[in-house]
Formats: C-alpha cells, sequence, structure tokens
C-alpha cells in the first residue's frame, strides 16, 4: 500500500511586475494572502503545524523566522507560499488536491495583487543574506543543524517535496530507498528542469537550483522514528519524524519546480516503481555533487545522463508491470525523446520577448 503527498513553493510577481521576494515583499503582504484560504479541520493530525504556528492551512509562508534573543520568533522574512497536501493512497487524488489548492490560491492572491510564477531559483538574488545580520541566539540555532546552515541556498530555491511511502516497509527498508533515491537523483532530476534564470539574466544550463543546491542540501529524505535509526551524514538522509504520520515517509526534494503538476504525477509514478524495482543496485547516502551539476547544465543532452534516465524509466516501467500508473509514465518518455524540459521552454521565451518577468508571467497558463 502507497501513500503519495505534495509539497509546491510558488513564486509570485506582484502588482508592479516586479518579482515578489524577501528584498521587496514583507511577511503581511502573503499573510493577507493565507488568511482567507480556508482551514480543513480533517488535515490534522496529516500535517505538521510546527512551532511558529505559520504552518496552520495547506498554504503557508516560507521563509526564514528571526529570532529575538530566545526561542519567540520576531519576523519571517518570505520567498513564496508553499502549498501542502494531505496524503493520498493514489497519486491522482495527490494531484487533484494540489490542482484545486493551487486554483484557490491564484485566486486569492489576484485580489491582492500577486500572480504565481514558476521558476526554481531566485532571478535575480543569487544569495539570501539576512538584514539585520544574525544574533548569537540564531547563529547558535543555526550550528546546532548543520542541514539549517545553508539557509542562504534555500531563501533562493524553490521546489517541490515528493512524498512517497509504503505501508508494510521496514524503516531499513525504506532508508535503503532513500539511499537508492539520492544515488540515482542527478539522472531523474532533469525532468523538472526550470531554473534557467541566474543574477538578471539567462544561465549557461538549465537547473541553477541543482548546480547550487545539490550536495549541500539533500536529495532525499527519511524519517525515522527515533534516534537510534538516524544516520550521520551531511547533508542529512534521515531525519526524526515530527508527528507520527511522517514516520516511514520520503521526501525525495531535489527536483525543480514544475507548473504543469502532470509533470508530479509521473515523477511520483517513477518513484513509485523505483521503490519496487529489484534491478537498481546504485545506493548513496550522500548525493553527488559534481554529478547533479554535470545533470544541471548538459540535462538529457549529456548522453550519460540520458542513459541512465532511459535505463531507471524502463526499470520502473517494468516494476509496475500491469500497474494502472505505469500509463504516467508516458509523458516522462516523450520528454527523453524530445530531451525537452520547461528551461528550453523559458529560454526560448526569453529570447523572444527579452525580459526575464515577462517570460515568466507566461508560465502557469491555465
Amino acid at each position: 500500500m502507497f501513500f503519495f503527498g505534495i509539497e509546491h513553493e510558488v513564486a509570485f510577481i506582484n502588482k508592479e511586475g516586479k518579482f515578489a521576494d524577501f528584498s521587496c515583499t514583507k511577511f503581511a503582504d502573503f499573510s493577507q494572502i493565507v488568511e482567507e484560504l480556508p482551514t480543513y479541520p480533517n488535515d490534522y493530525p496529516q500535517l505538521r503545524v510546527g512551532d511558529a504556528g505559520i504552518k496552520q492551512k495547506r498554504w503557508y509562508i516560507e521563509g526564514f523566522e528571526r529570532f529575538a534573543d530566545s526561542d519567540k520568533v520576531i519576523d519571517c522574512l518570505p520567498k513564496g507560499i508553499e502549498i501542502r497536501t494531505t496524503i493520498h493512497s493514489d497519486i491522482q487524488g495527490a494531484i487533484a488536491e494540489l490542482s484545486e489548492s493551487f486554483r484557490l490560491l491564484r485566486k486569492v492572491a489576484a485580489s491582492f495583487g500577486f500572480s504565481p510564477v514558476l521558476l526554481s531559483f531566485n532571478p535575480y538574488k543569487t544569495v539570501f543574506e539576512p538584514q539585520p545580520p544574525l544574533n548569537d541566539y540564531e547563529i547558535k540555532q543555526l550550528q546546532a543543524y548543520p542541514d539549517e546552515q545553508t539557509a542562504n541556498i534555500y531563501m533562493v530555491t524553490y521546489g517541490p517535496d515528493l512524498n512517497i511511502s509504503v505501508a508494510d516497509l521496514s524503516i531499513e527498508q525504506m532508508i535503503d530507498i532513500g539511499r537508492k533515491l539520492t544515488y540515482y537523483s542527478p539522472y531523474i532530476v532533469p525532468f523538472s528542469y526550470s531554473s534557467p534564470f541566474y543574477n538578471g539574466s539567462l544561465w549557461e544550463g538549465f537547473s541553477v537550483r541543482t548546480f547550487v543546491r545539490t550536495g549541500k542540501r539533500p536529495a532525499a529524505l527519511v524519517f525515522v522514528e527515533n534516534q537510534e535509526q538516524l544516520i550521520k551524514s551531511v547533508p542529512s538522509l534521515t531525519k526524526i519524524a515530527r508527528i507520527p504520520a511522517e514516520v516511514g515517509r520520503i521526501e525525495f526534494k531535489a527536483c525543480d519546480s514544475c507548473d504543469d503538476f502532470s509533470i508530479y504525477a509521473a515523477l511520483l509514478a517513477l518513484l513509485k516503481g523505483l521503490v519496487l524495482d529489484k534491478t537498481l543496485l546504485g545506493r548513496a547516502t550522500i548525493p553527488d555533487a559534481s554529478l547533479h551539476q554535470v545533470s544541471a547544465k548538459k540535462g538529457f543532452d549529456h548522453e550519460e545522463i540520458l542513459a541512465i534516465a532511459t535505463q531507471i524509466l524502463q526499470a520502473a516501467e517494468v516494476a509496475l508491470g500491469d500497474d494502472p500508473d505505469v500509463h504516467l509514465l508516458t509523458l516522462l518518455k516523450e520528454m527523453l525523446a524530445k530531451r525537452k524540459t520547461k528551461s528550453h521552454e523559458l529560454i526560448e521565451l526569453f529570447q523572444r520577448v527579452g525580459s526575464i518577468e515577462e517570460a515568466l508571467t507566461q508560465t502557469y497558463q491555465e
């Protein structure tokens, strides 16, 4: 029995037509949007609320929390709004819920002058530097969690968590699958590439996000029940579950964002096939940063990336057998045949219209 969920980060352009990041947007600007969106009491205890109370709904503000010299949150610098789905026993259920949540978000955001745009890396800011600088308490907090020390990366990147768990597998088996997905990550992520912009212009590849992020941040994260099951690694492969519903969950974190949610459906089917597959033997505890960088620059134009992406797609198809989800892989096969990603489309758009914002406003077409 499989379970699926998706967390999808949404970036916005404001009514001035400017990219709405932490440099020009306040927490309150996004907070007014979230306040207008509905609460579903039955979502809990599936969804974690968190300590700061920011995550009360299916939508919440993604950002960097600022603290006084104590554990009291005094501000949150926003980068966008995250949508998270509840847990579903089928892929289409998760996609349908994500689509409906996105529709509601877009409608409410429009009433406040914000439009969603697809990107996976901030097109203007290359790093995040908190202002005012971090105080002693904040520095100590960040030093306690190695993964938190990469806030300068996650505040300029946008991407999904594709969540999958299997009812009858042990934590050890789930960790093994996490290591498998970490190993094959450079060949999976090109299907999602959508970050060809960097520092106000075109970058020389297809995914700045992958180039900068993967290796310093995890490709996959496995939620375990207790301390003894943790594996020491930087970045982390394992993390203690914060609520019972998280135990045994794998979050695949390496993909770029997609504005066509059917790509998420296809990627979840691919992950499901890789869970079932017994033929692919590659395993890694930490992502291969240099291979991810090759993948980020070349995508499917790189012969090895293309060859192994083809191999894992075939392995997933065989493993799924007559499972109806096998049909979801067709979209990935078409992308492989064309060697084209969303980044190719964004690059062509930019070259045609000459402006990043103008290109971005053509994403999320209804």
